[in-house]
Formats: C-alpha cells, sequence, structure tokens
C-alpha cells in the first residue's frame, strides 16, 4: 500500500512538473514573440544612446551621439542660473520647440503625435535632487518626470524621455550643486553644462539599419521598369540600368513615393518624399559654482567703497565750509 502511495506521489510530481514547463514555454513564447508579431512603435532614445555609447553621450569632438541617428538638425535651448551657491536646488529648464501640428511616421507606417527626449551632461558634483530636497513650488514644475542616469555611478549624466511632445515642449531639471567643503575633488569656479534634446523618431537605428523615417533613393541609375507593392505594405521599385541589370529597391511603408513606372532616375535621385518632420539639437552653457566667502568679501568691498565716498563727499564738505569762513573772516 505504501509503495503505491510512494508511485501516486511521485506521479503527480512529474504530471505537475510538467505542466510547469508548458506553462513556462508559453509564458516566454508569448513575451518574446509578441514583439515580432505586434511590434511597437519605436521610440526608445534617448536610450538607445547607450547602447552607441555606453561611456559618455559625448564624443571627443564635442558632438552628443543622439546626432548620429537624429540626422536632421533642429533647435535646443537650456536655461540655468548664471551662478549657484554650494548645496542648494536650482532648475535647468530644457525647452524643445516645435510645430505642433506636426505628424510623424511611425515604425508601422502610420501617422502619429512626436515624442521629446534629452540628454543632460552636467558637470561632475552636480546630480538630480533627492524628493526632500525638492521645494514644492519646483516639485509642481517636475510633475511625475522619471529621470535616469546615463551611467552607473554617473549621477551627473542624466536622460528623460521619451515624453509626449504636446505635454512636454519644456523639461524641468531640478539639480543639486555639490558642496566642496564636503568633497575635495570639486572646486568653485565655472563648468560647462552639456544639453542634446531631440524631437521625433530618428533616421538611423543603433545596429546601423535605415528606420522608415527616411528619404530613399535611387541605388542605380536607370528606368523604373516595375513598382510592386509589399505585403507589408511599402514598396519593391525595380530599376533596370543601362546595362540591361535589374536591381530592386525597397521602401517601407511610411514615405511616399514620388516617382512612377517608367520613369528615369539617376543614381542617388530621390524616390520618396522626406517623412522626418523631427531632429536632434545640441546647446552648451555654463554656469558658475560659487563661493558664499567670495560673495561676501565682494559685499564688504563694495561697502568699503560706498563708505569712503561718503566720507570723501563729507570731508570735501568740510573743507569747502572752512574756506567760505576764512574768505568771509
Amino acid at each position: 500500500m505504501r509503495t503505491l502511495n510512494l508511485l501516486a506521489i511521485r506521479h503527480f510530481t512529474k504530471k505537475v512538473a510538467r505542466l510547469f514547463a508548458v506553462v513556462s514555454f508559453a509564458t516566454v513564447s508569448l513575451f518574446l514573440g509578441s514583439d515580432v508579431l505586434y511590434p511597437q512603435a519605436a521610440a526608445a532614445y534617448p536610450f538607445w544612446a547607450q547602447q552607441t555609447a555606453p561611456e559618455t553621450p559625448r564624443e571627443a569632438t564635442g558632438r552628443i551621439v543622439c546626432a548620429n541617428c537624429h540626422l536632421a538638425q533642429k533647435p535646443a535651448e537650456i536655461e540655468i542660473p548664471q551662478s549657484v551657491l554650494p548645496d542648494s536646488v536650482f532648475e535647468a529648464v530644457v525647452k524643445i520647440p516645435y510645430d505642433l501640428n506636426s505628424q510623424q511616421v511611425l515604425g508601422d507606417g502610420s501617422k502619429g503625435g512626436l515624442n521629446v527626449g534629452a540628454v543632460l551632461m552636467l558637470p561632475d558634483g552636480f546630480k538630480i535632487a533627492p524628493p526632500d530636497r525638492i521645494p514644492e513650488e519646483l516639485k509642481e514644475k517636475v510633475g511625475s518626470l522619471y529621470y535616469q542616469s546615463y551611467k552607473e555611478g554617473q549621477d551627473n549624466v542624466v536622460i528623460v524621455g521619451p515624453l509626449p511632445g504636446d505635454q512636454y515642449q519644456e523639461i524641468v531639471f531640478p539639480v543639486l550643486s555639490p558642496d566642496p567643503t564636503k568633497d575635495k575633488n570639486i572646486h568653485f569656479g565655472k563648468y560647462t553644462v552639456h544639453l542634446g534634446a531631440n524631437r521625433g523618431r530618428g533616421q538611423v537605428y543603433p545596429t546601423g539599419q535605415s528606420s522608415n523615417n527616411n528619404a530613399f533613393k535611387a541605388s542605380i541609375g536607370g528606368t523604373i521598369s516595375a513598382i510592386n507593392k509589399t505585403e507589408a505594405g511599402g514598396y519593391d521599385l525595380a530599376i533596370t540600368g543601362k546595362d540591361g541589370n535589374t536591381v530592386t529597391d525597397s521602401i517601407p511603408l511610411g514615405p511616399e513615393l514620388i516617382v512612377s513606372e517608367g520613369q528615369e532616375v539617376e543614381v542617388g535621385q530621390y524616390l520618396t518624399s522626406n517623412p522626418n518632420v523631427g531632429g536632434f539639437g545640441q546647446k552648451d552653457t555654463e554656469v558658475v559654482l560659487q563661493s558664499p566667502g567670495r560673495i561676501k568679501g565682494v559685499m564688504l568691498f563694495l561697502a568699503g567703497i560706498m563708505l569712503a565716498q561718503i566720507f570723501l563727499v563729507i570731508k570735501k564738505k568740510q573743507v569747502e565750509r572752512v574756506q567760505a569762513a576764512e574768505m568771509n573772516f
């Protein structure tokens, strides 16, 4: 009887293990397959910059790596105080302007609104202020924004986004300045702040492949012998060259064709319109980490000059009175 019970328990355990394996396999397959069967619009910037430049987003030339994927140039602005005191919280306001009526081509070829994102490179020692240090007024401006360090242990380089552009044309960063009296590696003086801000999707993926947010060109010169629509919604253009060889250029769903069958094209000639309405902007500015002792010294110096001027005027008046009295005598 006991042997039968043990066999039944073992049989039941095996069935549970098989069921668990099937459920686990189905869960993993669903998780991995959902991105293939139902792909989402690519909107992972500026995090993708970490894949192409894991150490720092700023290249030796001074260019921020977001420009490698977002090829169009657009304006970006940053407003910060000219000088800040140590261990104080101040706001850095990033402005990413664009026409709110603009619609961009999404990854699936449909049209949608633009997202925005930013990379803010602060000086060493500066970082996003912890919640308990942010004033209530500044908390209202920040809202529910989430800030992420570009690299673990590198709190002075911060990325944010993607965010809906119609709500975040201005992004507020609550920044905490360092205190040189507590950290000997930090010194008072002038520092540079670097900003990279983008709006809309890029033209190149980190893998080097072109996105559908591009104007596509003819790979060879010749005559467009056929235009076939693909199952994905794009086009295959067959171009027959003067030597008789035919090359097929694939156009993904999104860009609009501006050529027709039978038309002659030159190598490098545009086959589609340019759907890109976004772009990348970069801005450099400066901030001074000001010493309270220097401010006090300047104030004392100015007060001394003012007192000296006052005493000089008083002395001059005394001299004039004495001279007037001597002349009357």
